[in-house]
């Protein structure tokens, strides 16, 4: 079976802009009923791809986090060379750690941050998310269990120190977490693992915005963009971005 690879997207709207970013193996599918939502309601939202997702997982191997966050800043210079002169930055998961990166290092309008995680992950649970991700991604290719089994195998043996950096990149976004001062919007959900849990309490604690909330959703795992809750969420963050003009 042939796998669609996602792409980046871009929803024209109005004049108020909006950066939407995937999380670390995930793809822009993951947050573009969210841009749909918002565009439809007078926003222009962008969401880049970053480098090696949405693709087979070997190539997601060969890359690493300062790929993924150079597609992050040029999704961020597109809308200002586009002529926004605020930007508002909303991510989940990976995508929301680098929400907060952004805000600590160049100006934004706010901040929405959707089951980020800033208390990092063990470099064994990052591989984890990585064989999960293969696991997935070679089902939907149709190939047999035999063949998935050696495919891991050889996946496991190719690995990088790419998931190092990306351990470090989360230490020092927490690390930075005291600079942030933009308004905030902290969203998670209560079925996600603890470590997102935890790292939504300390992003609401270590920022310094005056403007921050921080909202549960009940029936909602990691990815609460695509869960049960998820019009809630869009609505959610619509009236938090409409709140802020």
């Amino acid at each position: 079976m042939k796998v669609i690879t996602p792409k980046s997207f871009t929803y024209r709207g109005g004049n108020k802009a909006v950066l939407l970013l995937h999380g670390f193996t995930g793809n822009t599918r993951d947050i573009r009923l969210l841009g749909r939502y918002l565009n439809e309601r007078g926003y222009t939202c962008h969401a880049p791809l970053y480098k090696g997702h949405g693709l087979d997982p070997t190539e997601l191997m060969n890359t690493n986090p300062e790929d993924w966050w150079q597609d992050v800043l040029n999704g961020y210079h597109f809308l200002k060379h586009e002529g926004f002169k605020e930007i508002t930055v909303a991510g989940v998961s990976l995508g929301g750690t680098f929400s907060l990166k952004i805000a600590s290092e160049l100006p934004v309008k706010a901040i929405v941050s959707m089951s980020a995680p800033v208390k990092s992950n063990t470099v064994e649970g990052l591989l984890k998310r990585v064989l999960d991700y293969a696991i997935w991604y070679k089902k939907l290719e149709g190939k047999t269990e035999e063949q998935i089994s050696g495919e891991i195998d050889q996946l496991q043996k190719r690995r990088t120190n790419s998931l190092e950096k990306l351990q470090q990149l989360i230490i020092n976004v927490y690390q930075e977490l005291p600079s942030i001062s933009s308004p905030t919007l902290i969203l998670q959900g209560s079925l996600d693992d603890s470590l997102y849990q935890e790292s939504a309490k300390i992003i609401y604690e270590k920022t310094s915005s005056e403007n921050k909330k921080l909202i549960w959703y009940e029936q909602s795992r990691h990815i609460i963009t695509l869960d049960k809750e998820r019009e809630k969420v869009y609505e959610d963050v619509y009236k938090f971005l409409n709140h802020l003009t």
